[in-house]
């Protein structure tokens, strides 16, 4: 297990380290090295280097190497699961699940980097021809977050490769370990040296506004809070360096009266429990028309109230616990402020006493509609459960947030269903479905949720400028 940085094809040693936290017991699992601004400069140095020749390298070979990282990804599929649980703490099902999706996005964008398609066509007046070619943006900043250390550098590195780009990965200090696992992958398939960098740090705010303020770095993107986004667009502005951000989210889950019940039920098991409830895609709220939602919520409460909590590496676990003492925290707080102003926890509710991160699958009925627990992304295994008596309440009580990122739908009438989708306020819907990433749909929010998409096509064109070029023959 590789614990130092990795930069310029060389693992690198630090003189400070931070230690790495198994969430399921507070015991510390490793040391890693913890990259200084000195350290990310010098991974900057090496992407520029690497730079000029990457971007020249054919695109079916920058193809080849993404497939032989996804062969090699899915070769190594149960020692990453165990690695993402053991520093996550996610059920082994969910790391399997993971790493499953994870390596999709090298064999996804293997297959989009042969297709950075140009265009010519003649100008109106006829003068001349419009040729347009996609050219790699540079320097990439990829700033990742904890709870799926794996799909979201996939995410990432996939495209930026793809596009000709090369790439210094910051990982969350919570889960490096995934990160630096994945830049041992890369180099095996055959990733250049300097190509692909990865830099877990303590101090992120300092390293990466170091390389945002480089002029050698054009663009960044950023999955994580929308507080920390904001900062690092303004951050971006000083140089205008290209972002994509993919922020907070605070998904409504409808679920009308024609509902399949079933469907919905089951729905709400994979978009609230994915993960424990720690993803920006979570079901954060649920709004159920009035005449079905004692069913729903009494239904709902034994299907949580039956899962396994547990320690992520256990085989029978269904739900490990979250990935540290403010997250815990956070989600217990606001799970007693809720209670506290007249809420019921129909299953679950208080925090277990031990050792370790955990917290219990709860469902909350009779949740005040101004709750706190409505208005913050929970990031936990907790759903409150709101009423509603119409479509248009249901729409207006889904899009009362600053956040766009996914809603779901349920209903039996698909009319309804499309005229729903298309009035909510978010960059993706699941009609029907618990589950909407895909490695090749565009991934992405509007409002405070995000700029840009990943995943797709389109998330390649994120890391590709558009070169108009006026010519006559």
């Amino acid at each position: 297990m590789e614990t130092d940085l990795f930069i310029g094809g060389k693992w690198v040693s630090s003189a400070a380290r931070f230690d790495v936290l198994d969430p399921a017991t507070g015991d510390v699992l490793a040391s890693v090295a913890d990259g200084s601004v000195d350290d990310a400069i010098a991974a900057v140095d090496a992407a520029a280097a690497a730079g000029p020749a990457w971007a020249a390298t054919a695109p079916r070979e920058r193809s080849e190497i993404l497939r032989r990282a996804f062969e090699l990804m899915t070769a190594r599929a149960g020692e990453l699961a165990k690695l993402i649980s053991l520093e996550n703490g996610k059920a082994l099902v969910d790391a399997r699940g993971e790493v499953a999706y994870a390596a999709e996005f090298f064999r996804w964008y293997a297959e989009e980097a042969v297709r950075a398609e140009g265009t010519v066509a003649t100008a109106p007046s006829g003068a001349n021809r419009i040729l347009v070619v996609r050219q790699p943006v540079g320097v990439c900043v990829l700033v990742t977050p904890w709870n799926f250390p794996a799909a979201m550098a996939t995410r990432k590195i996939g495209p930026a490769l793809a596009a000709g780009c090369t790439v210094i990965l910051k990982p969350a200090s919570d889960t490096p370990l995934t990160a630096l696992a994945m830049a041992a992958i890369l180099a095996e398939a055959g990733v250049p040296d300097g190509v692909v960098n990865v830099l877990p740090s303590r101090s992120s705010g300092k390293v990466v506004s170091a390389m945002l303020h480089d002029p050698r770095v054009r663009k960044v993107s950023f999955t994580g809070s929308t507080e920390v986004g904001r900062i690092l667009l303004a951050q971006a502005a000083d140089n205008v360096v290209n972002t994509s951000m993919e922020l907070g989210g605070n998904a409504p889950f409808l679920v009308f009266a024609d509902a399949d019940l079933d469907a919905a039920i089951d729905g709400a098991m994979v978009a609230k429990m994915r993960n424990a409830g720690e993803a920006c895609t979570a079901a954060n709220r649920f709004y159920v028309e009035s005449g079905i939602a004692a069913d729903f919520s009494k239904r709902l409460a034994e299907r949580m109230a039956a899962l396994r909590v547990g320690p992520g590496t256990a085989e029978d676990t269904q739900v490990g616990p979250l990935v540290n003492e403010d997250t815990v925290g956070k989600v217990d707080s606001l799970v007693r402020a809720a209670v506290s102003s007249g809420a019921t926890a129909v299953t679950g509710g208080s925090r277990p006493s031990g050792p370790g991160f955990y917290y219990p699958p709860t469902v909350l009925t009779g949740v005040e509609s101004g709750a706190a627990i409505l208005r913050e992304e929970i990031f936990g295994p907790v759903a409150p459960i709101v009423t509603f008596d119409s479509e248009d309440e249901a729409v207006a009580l889904a899009n009362d947030t600053e956040y766009g990122l996914v809603a779901y739908v349920y209903t039996a009438d698909l009319a309804r269903g499309l005229r729903v989708s298309e009035r909510i306020e978010a960059g993706m819907v699941g009609l029907n479905r618990g589950l909407v990433s895909d490695p090749a749909a565009p991934f992405g929010g509007v409002k405070q949720s995000g700029v840009g998409r990943e995943g797709g096509h389109e998330g390649m064109l994120d890391y590709l400028e558009s070169k108009y070029i006026a010519v006559t023959w």
